[in-house]
């Protein structure tokens, strides 16, 4: 059972962080290496977190990317809870317009009854993946009847699209609290409230621009923000939403953790080396050349144009890498900046071995106690 099960939304700061620190998993897959491996590796990396007194252990819906594992989030989640006792456990994110949201119910009611009080449900509104595959993943256009009359929906009619009305039938089914007379009424996400009193996982909003961010603060609910892929609109993104905040039954005040992305390493030059192999498999991906991620020596022999060296250097300025020391004192500076409730560390590396590594070492550097 969680030790935050009376708090599902703040987490607990340990050792000298000046926040809660938490862990953002993509489940990468490297060049040589197989998806069981890094299945493996996250199984690994949950336990290590849980032991050292990290708050949360999420994982990332993407589809389509030979690099990237993590196209199944309460699959993978379900395992990792049969691994460990106490870490938060939950999805950064489910992308909830390629789903169902009864679907969605469904899982992560199933991921509560599993290890109850330590699961999280983090929602974006992206596909995670190119427009091709978000269309062979939804196959449909069909409107969300079951957000007529949601309080939810009214709060964020004003922001257009659909994804509030998705998020207040989603909302709906969780609480399984359908109007009578609704078309979805006799409709149970099953396990579920319609079994008898219980928790439910607590919703986040995810998010790298403004949209979410201004809905999280009109519905008063905790934000994420993806400041490993969108830094410049990290600052912007989180004002709104404090601006925007209104109080509800979840929060009181608001309440925004940040993804970052972070790599220690006992030598400088070889968490630049590691950190250089993400660089290259974003770039690969970002012109339409997704693969696994390379090894170090590919990463080093690899021929740069001006113009890729250009975004490979852009990209490495957000990314906090070097000794254990200076990634501290990085994440110190990140989070003094922007103000942020928790700071959830992603570390990208061709190998496992390096990611736990570096997790390891961060905990060392903010004497995380080890074995909470």
């Amino acid at each position: 059972m969680s030790d935050n099960v009376s708090d599902p939304v703040r987490g607990t700061v340990r050792g000298t962080a000046p926040v809660p620190l938490s862990v953002l998993d993509l489940v990468t897959v490297g060049s040589g290496r197989t998806a069981s491996q890094a299945l493996a590796t996250s199984v690994e990396i949950s336990r290590l977190a849980e032991r050292r007194g990290y708050h949360r252990h999420w994982v990332a819906e993407h589809h389509s990317m030979p690099g990237v594992a993590s196209s199944s989030p309460a699959v993978i989640l379900a395992h990792l809870a049969a691994h460990t006792e106490r870490i938060r456990l939950g999805s950064g994110g489910v992308m909830l317009p390629n789903h169902a949201p009864l679907v969605i119910a469904e899982q992560f009611g199933t991921l509560e009854a599993l290890a109850p009080g330590r699961v999280d449900l983090g929602l974006g509104r992206a596909p995670g993946t190119d427009g091709a595959t978000a269309a062979a993943l939804r196959r449909t256009d069909r409107p969300n009847e079951g957000a007529l009359g949601s309080p939810l929906l009214e709060r964020s009619r004003e922001l257009g699209e659909d994804f509030p009305e998705q998020l207040a039938e989603l909302t709906r089914f969780l609480d399984d609290d359908f109007p009578d007379g609704h078309p979805y009424a006799r409709i149970h996400a099953v396990p579920g409230p319609v079994q008898g009193p219980k928790g439910r996982p607590p919703v986040w909003l995810l998010g790298s621009s403004g949209f979410s961010a201004r809905l999280a603060g009109l519905l008063g609910l905790p934000f994420a923000f993806a400041h490993h892929f969108s830094a410049r609109n990290t600052i912007p993104a989180l004002d709104l939403y404090r601006d925007s905040f209104r109080p509800s039954a979840v929060l009181d005040a608001p309440y925004a953790l940040i993804g970052v992305s972070a790599l220690a390493n006992d030598d400088a030059a070889e968490a630049r080396r590691q950190v250089l192999t993400g660089a290259l498999s974003m770039l690969r991906l970002r012109t339409g050349r997704p693969g696994l991620i390379p090894t170090p020596e590919e990463a080093e022999a690899y021929a740069f144009t001006p113009a890729e060296r250009e975004f490979v250097d852009s990209w490495l300025g957000n990314v906090i890498h070097g000794t254990a020391d200076e990634v501290r004192d990085g994440l110190d500076a990140l989070q003094k900046r922007t103000g942020a409730d928790e700071l959830m560390i992603t570390a990208n590396a061709h190998g496992g071995e390096a990611r736990l590594r570096s997790y390891e070492l961060i905990a060392d550097a903010y004497g995380l106690p080890d074995g909470v």
